[in-house]
């Protein structure tokens, strides 16, 4: 095992993290790709509602998935930290484990997501001509979300053991799919929205597969055995304890988005398709920073239990100069061809005006971005989930909602609501930034 943590224990901390990112870079882009083709697609080839309707029904997703989400990167973490301290046995166990819990999961968001979804869009204020589209992709989607949870926990564990290369080919494997079935059961075979939805859960099908048999069949300290698989309590609780936290941020943020879906709503079925091609296009300038958030916590997880301290501040500092540098660049893109990006979805002149005017707003606070997700990742490695919870469920729930209650009423601006998020982004960066430096976070341990 001390051999394969070489890459991100010892040697060139930046070679260690751009060659720990770029696959997982590459990885996000394709599932970023794949997501936008949905939109693509439902805008080019059904028509406005549809693609309000993937839109409309984004937030609700991320609404359970990022809730799993948090609670798998809390595995992440646990794995990551056993696989530095190089403690097998303690790692073969929060892996099954996590794969148990899973499974678990897996029911109770597919019953969930079946029986809330049309409630929900009904109570946020899902227009009438969007709500049957927006149901039916959520229904299909909650269907077989299964698939969703095993790739992300499957990915998960391989990223915490640092191997970032195998989940790319998965996900790029899985966006092929869903792309060329996009295009099969749309445009060929006229299944509009519901095409959409299937290939994309034949496309996560796809993926989860993969990674399991990777796992599986690995001869590496973390195959999994089926037979292994079960609640260990002592683990589950280690987990939970890690994960909670960013499961807890993730699902309430994710909840407060649905409240400011509905303020969007009020707006009408252009500025639904505007908010939603702009996320889709955003989902691109965060790439990096997603990427690179994944790999300090991994960097920072693996450091701390080899007991290098020195190393993982160094890190941070390495992580976010490289993923500044690159939002800069998206940041001027957004801002200078914002509307010739969005017209890519759609020619519908109200959508793209909403759209444009949207991503120029996100433009101007890109740059908080990159101190918000590395920090947030350190944070999370080094098992302190809860400080990040605490700054972004305050700004990105909080403090919208109130600024959101206060301004629209006094404006009845769609603008305004838009810029409920970069304002709220340089608070937490601020926040953030003034607890890493003031804060000491790191174990009081002896380096190694």
């Amino acid at each position: 095992m001390q051999k394969k943590n070489g890459d991100m224990i010892y040697g060139n901390i930046f070679q260690s993290i751009i060659w720990f990112t770029v696959p997982l870079l590459i990885g996000n882009f394709f599932q970023q790709l794949y997501n936008t083709v949905d939109s693509y697609v439902v805008g080019n080839y059904v028509n406005t509602s549809a693609l309000a309707a993937v839109g409309a029904s984004t937030s609700v997703i991320n609404m359970l998935v990022g809730f799993f989400m948090g609670l798998s990167a809390g595995a992440g973490v646990v794995i990551s930290q056993y696989y530095g301290a190089m403690k097998k046995q303690e790692m073969s166990m929060a892996i099954h484990c996590s794969l148990a819990l899973t499974g678990l999961l897996a029911v109770v968001f597919t019953a969930a997501g079946i029986l809330f979804t049309r409630p929900l869009l009904r109570a946020i204020g899902v227009p009438e001509e969007v709500l049957p589209h927006s149901t039916l992709y959520l229904t299909i989607y909650f269907g077989g979300i299964i698939f969703s949870l095993y790739y992300n926990m499957g990915a998960g564990i391989l990223r915490a053991v640092g191997d970032s290369r195998n989940p790319l080919i998965y996900l790029a494997t899985a966006s092929l799919v869903n792309i060329a079935l996009d295009f099969l059961f749309v445009c060929a075979f006229g299944m509009g929205i519901a095409g959409v939805g299937i290939a994309t859960v034949i496309a996560q099908a796809v993926s989860s597969a993969m990674v399991l048999y990777k796992l599986m069949h690995t001869e590496e300290d973390y195959r999994v055995e089926l037979k292994k698989i079960r609640f260990h309590k002592t683990m589950i609780k280690k987990i939970v304890s890690f994960g909670f936290p960013t499961a807890l941020q993730q699902s309430i943020t994710s909840f407060s988005n649905v409240i400011v879906q509905s303020y969007i709503n009020f707006f009408g079925t252009a500025a639904i398709a505007g908010y939603s091609t702009t996320l889709r296009i955003d989902g691109f300038m965060q790439l990096t920073l997603q990427s690179f958030n994944m790999t300090i916590s991994t960097f920072v997880g693996q450091n701390i239990g080899a007991k290098k301290f020195k190393r993982v501040k160094k890190g941070v500092y390495a992580t976010w100069l490289m993923s500044s540098s690159i939002i800069l660049v998206g940041a001027v893109i957004a801002n200078r061809f914002g509307s010739s990006l969005i017209s890519i979805f759609t020619d519908d002149e109200a959508v793209i005006a909403n759209g444009t005017t949207m991503l120029r707003l996100f433009s101007y606070a890109y740059m908080a971005q990159p101190v918000i997700q590395t920090l947030n990742g350190a944070l999370r490695g080094a098992g302190r989930s809860r400080v990040p919870m605490y700054f972004m469920l305050g700004s990105f729930v909080v403090l919208r909602q109130i600024y959101l209650m206060i301004a629209v009423p006094l404006t009845g601006s769609l603008a305004i609501v838009f810029a409920g998020w970069p304002i709220t982004w340089v608070v937490c960066a601020i926040g953030m930034l003034i607890y890493y430096v003031k804060v000491d976070w790191l174990p009081k341990e002896q380096e190694a």
